[in-house]
């Protein structure tokens, strides 16, 4: 499997219909920001699951995004890419007025979860 650019993850399936997403996302062990974070026990940034979320959504709605709040994030375990090649994200979303997207996110690997978040996103 390669990775563009040293990139965190590359989208390995991506579904769309009636407002849910679901995608496998694939972990790049090798990518630079495991090296600082933490030296020796590796373990994924929480900005960057939030990061994922807004890049899965982008590309699947085919908008730029910006967060406008997020009402809920919760950090249930950690990713250490030496052990989590792959993991699942779900989003649901509805389009509110005036630009913006309500959505729930979560970041899993079969029973376990990594990640909840709901918020809301502008689309630029």
């Amino acid at each position: 499997m390669q990775f563009i650019n040293n990139a965190l993850f590359k989208i390995s399936k991506l579904e769309r219909h009636d407002g849910v997403l679901k995608a496998v996302l694939a972990i790049n062990k090798d990518c630079h920001i495991f090296k600082g974070h933490f030296p020796g026990h590796p373990v994924l940034p929480g900005a960057c699951m939030l990061q994922i979320v807004k890049e899965v959504l982008e590309k699947a709605l085919g908008a730029c995004l910006r967060l406008k709040k997020a009402e809920y994030l919760k950090f249930m375990l950690v990713i250490g890419p030496e052990s989590t090649s792959s993991v699942n994200l779900d989003i649901v979303h509805k389009e509110l007025a005036e630009s913006q997207i309500k959505i729930t996110a979560r970041l899993t690997n079969a029973e376990l979860v990594y990640f909840k978040f709901q918020g809301t996103f502008l689309a630029l």
